[in-house]
């Protein structure tokens, strides 16, 4: 597949453009974007990433907008060479994104470059920078050689090593600082939130797709809590089918009355904030869980 389209299109097609200090960089002249090959590699590409990764509910839309962070790419990582890095999950800033980045391409080019042929075109700049050529060669060379594994089975980053030079209010209030950043950012929050939820409500047979309508009435976070604090909420308590705002409110009420008893404190966010759709109220509310459980 690599042979293919990379080796067939003319030397004037991909172009050298001198960068800083005599940095050279290949790019896709933007006549080559709509080769039909070109086309059908991408296409190939992100039915593999979504068939890999079905099991983990993450689905890739973009090459180009879905991998920049290293979400993806971490979880490709796990599922084909059984390698986990204890790094953040969700990463928000710019800075955290690149150091996630550098820890996954280390572990992908220890590997990819041990095998004959395998040529490294690709490194955090250009991956962060949504750079197609050099997101095509790493996703290429890691199909062509899915198969490898991992002598080392974990490497840690603690908070506090190389994330000092992180503000504290990043530190106390990530969801905050997300919303002051681009939109695709808080999607890419999202992604990941929504496949921690769906990760520890497949044994109910509950699924959530929206994010900003399913937590407004309360029961799927009452449910949620439940999974991950190990105890069952009573029927009696709330309302399993709630039909107006009093009785979501009450679902709500209770839900954010059992995080502050579990010591997840959330003054900030009040139960009518919940029903009332407020999606950074509910990322408040869902990222603290997740922030609690990720590791275990």
């Amino acid at each position: 597949m690599e042979a293919d389209i990379f080796d067939s299109h003319k030397a004037e097609e991909a172009v050298d453009f001198e960068f800083f200090q005599g940095e050279k960089r290949k790019i896709i002249q933007p006549a080559s974007l709509k080769d039909p090959k070109l086309e059908k590699l991408k296409e190939t590409l992100v039915e593999w990433i979504n068939t890999t990764l079905k099991p983990e509910h993450i689905v890739v839309q973009s090459l180009e907008e879905d991998l920049y962070d290293g979400l993806v790419l971490h979880h490709l990582l796990s599922r084909l060479a059984g390698v986990h890095l204890t790094i953040e999950e969700i990463a928000l800033t710019r800075k955290a994104q690149i150091r996630k980045l550098e820890m996954i391409l280390e572990e992908l080019n220890m590997r990819l470059s041990s095998r004959e042929g395998c040529q490294i075109k690709w490194n955090v700049t250009l991956i962060h920078n949504k750079d197609l050529l050099a997101t095509l060669h790493l996703l290429v060379a890691m199909v062509s050689r899915s198969g490898i594994k991992s002598d080392v089975q974990m490497e840690v980053l603690t908070e506090g090593s190389k994330a000092d030079s992180q503000s504290s209010t990043e530190r106390e209030d990530p969801i905050e600082q997300l919303l002051k950043l681009e939109p695709y950012k808080v999607n890419t929050v999202k992604k990941a939130i929504l496949h921690f939820v769906n990760q520890n409500m497949a044994t109910l047979g509950v699924h959530v797709a929206d994010m900003d309508k399913q937590f407004a009435d309360g029961v799927i976070l009452l449910l949620l809590i439940g999974q991950l604090e190990g105890f069952f909420v009573p029927l009696f308590d709330f309302n399993l089918t709630p039909v107006n705002d009093s009785e979501m409110l009450h679902n709500v009420t209770l839900a954010l009355d059992l995080l502050n008893e579990l010591d997840l404190q959330l003054t900030s966010v009040a139960p009518q904030d919940i029903v009332s759709r407020d999606i950074t109220a509910t990322l408040k509310v869902l990222y603290a869980l997740f922030k609690k459980h990720k590791m275990k």
